[in-house]
């Protein structure tokens, strides 16, 4: 199974595709045929409260000090661990007193993993200490370590493609070098796959250069599964500095033999909760503008940019709306999911909870990756409010967000949702710096910048309160559904 927001890239791909060509052949998104019907509009009050949030709320929100407090006062929040408790009491505690109307949990049930020692080492040609760390799930190594001679890949796919005959009896090292953020989703597969691939062919180990673009001796962890029909083998990925040290030994034509001890375990079944708070709407409260981030973090580091960020963004664009008085025809839902890191679990249990119910979400948007800015709006609406996304976009514009397409994604956990068939938004944040950080001791409260958080909160400000002021639905159910049911033939 893979963790959504790490195969982004891939996702859009094959459904953007395919909407793409059906919106423009069926034309199904095509304006009302009606000439004489006018489009619902925003009225011109509507948008000067939609221009006064995106101004007011770009300097006077206050996302910067709940991303303080999360970071300072629960710090590193893995699921399953006791930081995940303290993060779940933390939320809890934030929305209420941040003057959310209604707060509540919903249970989250998964497995849950701890790292424990992981320790590599050069034992031949050129003996040296590397930095390394286990992949989320991976299983331990024997209790005194585990030495093989390595065998190098450049990708997962060259793996694939070789002989079993070179890769039984070794520990496989997939060097893919992620050169730049749109490349995560090419790279990131040899971390998620690579351990069972390489065990099918009789590999006793793999390491992989971390799946990040800085060139910082600290490794970046990250989920990886098992497939149920091979053994389950220890996974590692190793700083890239020490990635290109490894690299440059192989190169002198002598084998490399490695020594890798890790001590991760399984840890049973965790229950943690979805914490939700929610400002409730003043005509419409049954109906409801989804925001959020993932709650969970992992463990290196204290989560702020993976996603600390993006829970602070869309609590402080909901409280500035409550702050100010400001009172839309329907509710603004935050929801801080559970354990996205290692598998969408809290937005799976989001799905399972609220499936009956997804015509009443008028359109959902999920922050997670990393501070911002945002760059971009994009949306999945019916052809009837176009002309509404079309006013967001223009009210938006002035913080430097262009324009998007009709094929949005909301989000990792939300993702899902969108496939039920709920209208959608995707609020791209400027990722240049993410994966330097994410998933490594480097994701730390210090790297956020005041400037852009700020604006990432008035935008969230801003689609908030224009989706749930909208004098129509954007069409979440059955009227999405067929588009996307459609798409899929």
């Amino acid at each position: 199974m893979f963790n959504r927001k790490e195969i982004r890239t891939l996702k859009s791909a094959g459904l953007a595709l395919l909407l793409s060509c059906l919106f423009s052949s069926a034309n199904i998104f095509a304006s009302p045929a009606n000439d004489d019907k006018k489009p619902a509009v925003f009225s011109e009050k509507e948008l000067q409260t939609a221009a006064w949030i995106r101004d007011a709320a770009r300097t006077d929100n206050l996302s910067y000090k709940i991303l303080e407090s999360l970071t300072t006062e629960v710090g590193p929040r893995m699921a399953g661990s006791p930081g995940d408790a303290l993060a779940v009491a933390w939320a809890e505690a934030k929305f209420k007193e941040l003057g959310f109307d209604k707060v509540w949990k919903e249970p989250v049930t998964f497995p849950s993993w701890k790292r424990g020692i992981e320790k590599a080492e050069i034992t031949a040609p050129f003996p040296q200490a590397l930095v390394i760390t286990a992949l989320g799930n991976t299983v331990a190594t024997p209790q005194n370590g585990l030495t093989a001679e390595l065998v190098e890949f450049a990708t997962l796919k060259d793996m694939l493609a070789a002989p079993n005959e070179k890769v039984r009896g070794k520990i496989v090292f997939i060097n893919h070098k992620m050169q730049n953020s749109n490349e995560y989703g090419l790279v990131v597969p040899g971390r998620s796959k690579g351990a069972s691939e390489a065990a099918r062919k009789g590999a006793v180990a793999i390491v992989i250069r971390s799946v990040g673009t800085d060139s910082h001796r600290l490794p970046h962890t990250g989920v990886m599964t098992y497939d149920s029909d091979v053994p389950q083998i220890p996974a590692a990925a190793m700083s890239n500095p020490d990635a290109d040290l490894v690299a440059r030994m192989l190169k002198r034509g002598k084998p490399v033999s490695l020594k890798l001890e890790i001590s991760a375990s399984a840890a049973g079944t965790y229950t943690s909760y979805n914490v939700i708070g929610e400002m409730t709407g003043s005509e419409l409260p049954n109906e409801y503008v989804l925001i959020g981030g993932h709650l969970d973090s992992w463990d290196l580091g204290t989560g702020a940019i993976d996603d600390g960020a993006g829970c602070a963004i869309t609590m402080a664009a909901a409280e500035f709306i409550k702050r100010n008085g400001l009172k839309p025809k329907r509710s603004i839902r935050v929801v801080l999911f559970a354990n996205e890191e290692q598998g969408l679990f809290g937005g799976k249990a989001y799905l399972a909870a609220h499936q009956s119910q997804i015509t009443k979400i008028q359109a959902a948007a999920e922050a997670d990756l990393g501070q911002g800015p945002v760059t971009k709006m994009a949306s999945f609406v019916r052809a009837e409010a176009l002309p509404l996304v079309k006013q967001m976009h223009t009210i938006l514009a002035p913080l430097g967000i262009e324009a998007g397409d009709n094929n949005a994604f909301p989000g990792p956990d939300m993702g899902d949702l969108r496939m039920a068939g709920a209208a959608s938004f995707g609020l791209a944040l400027k990722a240049d710096d993410y994966f330097d950080l994410h998933h490594t001791p480097d994701d730390t409260f210090d790297k956020i910048e005041p400037a852009r958080i700020n604006q990432a909160a008035a935008t969230y400000a801003v689609f908030a309160w224009m989706a749930a002021q909208a004098p129509i639905g954007f069409g979440s159910g059955a009227e999405l559904l067929s588009v996307i049911k459609a798409a899929k033939k």
